[in-house]
């Protein structure tokens, strides 16, 4: 199955049912780290595996284990990119050293997709998943985010900032976006599609952690990594619900 037909077909799945979005940030010694954002369709698989392979034709009778670069991606749509702004070329810059992966098996009612970077320091992750919007600039763009639309419409610009002794996740909601939105029909259709769904945030840290300021946070037993869960709909309609501190021990 080809790159672009692959994405757009997880796409589809990814808005047909509730999903468990799990965004993971591991952070070094040094500050360098991983980001990725996995979503688990698995549930879709389970209720209608037969009609997904109605949908997927031949490719219904083998399973899929995918993995490949947005940089791959943007090499076969290259005559595409070329007729794009340097703005919006220079937003898919950002994504090509992401990989994507996808396991789909009918059999094992399974469906999983990981979007994957490494980075030097966490500043280089500002508003990298609103950037993913720059996808739908492409010809035929319009389901080329394999995560889904949710990611670049929740009307906010995400930071992470990480000094040894804090770390910080904050979203500023646009106001006037916010505002476009509310008179948008669509956006009370993906609220439907995602009602049930579940953003979880899981970071892991070099360093103890001495408090964090969402009450919701769970530690690992070595106190090193924490685990949040959210609404989806709080992700696209109160994504500052989002933000947090982390302090650690000295």
């Amino acid at each position: 199955m080809k790159l672009y037909k692959l994405l757009s077909f997880s796409f589809l799945l990814a808005t047909l049912t509730s999903c468990t979005f799990t965004e993971n940030i591991y952070i070094n010694d040094n500050g360098t780290g991983k980001f990725s954002v996995d979503m688990d369709g698995s549930a879709l698989m389970e209720m209608a595996g037969d009609q997904i392979g109605n949908q997927m034709g031949a490719n219904a009778k083998k399973d899929i284990d995918s993995t490949f670069t947005f940089k791959q991606l943007f090499a076969e749509k290259k005559d595409s990119i070329a007729k794009l702004s340097p703005d919006v070329q220079k937003e898919l810059k950002k994504l090509e050293n992401f990989v994507v992966t996808t396991k789909m098996s009918s059999e094992k009612k399974q469906f999983l997709m990981t979007m994957a970077t490494d980075f030097k320091n966490v500043n280089e992750l500002q508003d990298i998943l609103q950037t993913a919007s720059a996808l739908q600039k492409l010809e035929g763009g319009a389901n080329a985010n394999p995560l889904g639309s949710g990611f670049s419409d929740n009307k906010s610009k995400l930071s992470y900032t990480y000094d040894g002794k804090k770390f910080t996740r904050k979203a500023v909601i646009d106001q006037q976006k916010l505002a476009a939105k509310a008179k948008d029909s669509a956006a009370d259709m993906s609220k439907m599609i995602f009602a049930s769904s579940n953003y979880i945030v899981k970071y892991h840290f070099p360093k103890k952690i001495k408090k964090v300021s969402n009450p919701n946070a769970l530690f690992s037993d070595d106190r090193k990594s924490i685990t949040i869960q959210y609404t989806f709909t709080d992700y696209m309609e109160n994504p500052d619900k989002l933000n947090f501190d982390v302090e650690f021990e000295k």
